[in-house]
């Protein structure tokens, strides 16, 4: 018994032993994938929010969404990699997304694309840094991914139902359309026509929306006594609203001095100055407006170019005049320009704008169009210059 027992206490002696070689092994070995963690005095810091910050309100256009971080720092000697994770509540008990395992970016930071997520949502997100045996703290964020946009139509209010109008530079007016969160500022297009079906203008404007009620007046006079029907619809950079109803009215027996009103106009030469702005769709409505002769149909086709390649200039100008870095399309690379398509220089890119439906089709009216054709195939060529006063 004395010598079984004897032989007992060495082999827990020498188990002891070897356990505590083991980790000793484990403690001077920090680099080894089996490592015991945490390792003492090693310190990672929280990832820093680069995009989508706090409080980002998001398009369902913008989707998939790219979460990106600036990378943590340590003080370990461990290679460190991220977890991201997204859920729709703060506590992350309702997780939608999750990923782990992410090696950091060469650039600095590091990034994750999301897969597709619900729209008209609140959603948060969280992203850590961790080398296996040490992790560090979350960073977290939240956005908000927006409903489809809806824009509802504006409803006339004067002048309607056959009334005469004041002059024959009427003063349009509209009750301003519905809108949800997903819409920004809004700008509103008019245009009379002297058929119902609107198969040519007699008169068009443009105005950014009003308190309550937008007006805009037309830019030249109608022609008298006679009867005209106008609509009007609104839009913001991305989302175009249906046309109200058609209201008719009829203009004097002779011409007379136009009332005070809105903004809008028509015709003229000049540069794109006064149509001036950062929205897009506001610079068509205000361009088709200032010039619809350059808008008609049934013309040549070196008129078609000639009209398409002065309004393209046009709204050049007036992007620029309103903080847009817009510019030429060098079709393929160069050397020749685009004529119904632009470049707009922007912090992440060089977009690719359409601007003219159809436009060699010349026997329509021409019908300008913000289209945002994407990143690919964009080749920025400066305008220059641009007076804007």
């Amino acid at each position: 018994m004395r010598t079984n027992s004897s032989a007992l206490a060495v082999v827990v002696f020498m188990s002891v032993v070897a356990l505590a070689g083991c980790e000793a092994q484990k403690s001077e070995t920090p680099l080894s994938p089996s490592v015991a963690g945490p390792i003492p005095g090693v310190d990672i810091t929280a990832p820093r929010t680069v995009e989508p910050a706090l409080g980002t309100k998001l398009r369902d256009a913008q989707q998939p969404i790219r979460l990106t971080v600036s990378n943590s720092s340590t003080t370990g000697v461990r290679p460190i990699s991220y977890t991201f994770e997204v859920a729709s509540d703060s506590n992350f008990t309702a997780k939608v997304f999750g990923r782990g395992s992410v090696p950091p970016g060469a650039d600095g930071k590091t990034s994750v694309v999301l897969d597709r997520l619900d729209i008209g949502r609140t959603y948060y997100w969280r992203a850590r840094a961790e080398d296996g045996a040490n992790t560090g703290p979350y960073m977290t964020a939240q956005f908000e991914l927006l409903p489809k946009p809806f824009i509802a139509a504006p409803v006339p209010a004067s002048p309607i139902n056959n009334a005469v109008a004041e002059s024959n530079q009427p003063t349009l007016h509209v009750r301003n359309s519905d809108k949800n969160a997903a819409v920004g500022s809004l700008v509103y297009e008019f245009q009379v026509s002297s058929s119902q079906g609107f198969t040519s203008l007699t008169g068009n404007g443009a105005a950014n929306e009003g308190p309550g009620e937008t007006t805009v007046t037309l830019g030249a006079p109608l022609p008298a006594n006679a009867t005209q029907y106008w609509r009007a619809r609104a839009m913001d950079a991305e989302t175009l609203g249906d046309w109200s109803v058609v209201q008719v009215f009829r203009t004097p027996n002779a011409v007379t001095t136009p009332s005070p009103g809105g903004g809008g106009g028509g015709g003229g030469g000049g540069t794109g100055a006064n149509c001036a702005a950062n929205n897009g769709p506001a610079i068509i409505a205000c361009i088709s407006a200032k010039y619809p002769e350059r808008l008609a149909g049934g013309v040549s086709s070196s008129q078609r170019v000639d009209n398409m390649s002065f309004l393209r200039d046009r709204i050049i100008e007036a992007g620029k005049c309103g903080g847009m870095d817009l510019g030429y399309n060098l079709k393929r690379g160069g050397p020749d320009t685009s004529i119904d398509f632009l470049a707009w220089r922007r912090g992440d890119g060089d977009m690719g704008v359409d601007i003219g439906f159809d436009y060699d089709n010349t026997s329509t009216p021409l019908r300008l169009t913000w289209s945002e054709a994407g990143f690919p195939g964009t080749f920025y060529k400066s305008y220059g210059s641009v007076s804007c006063k």
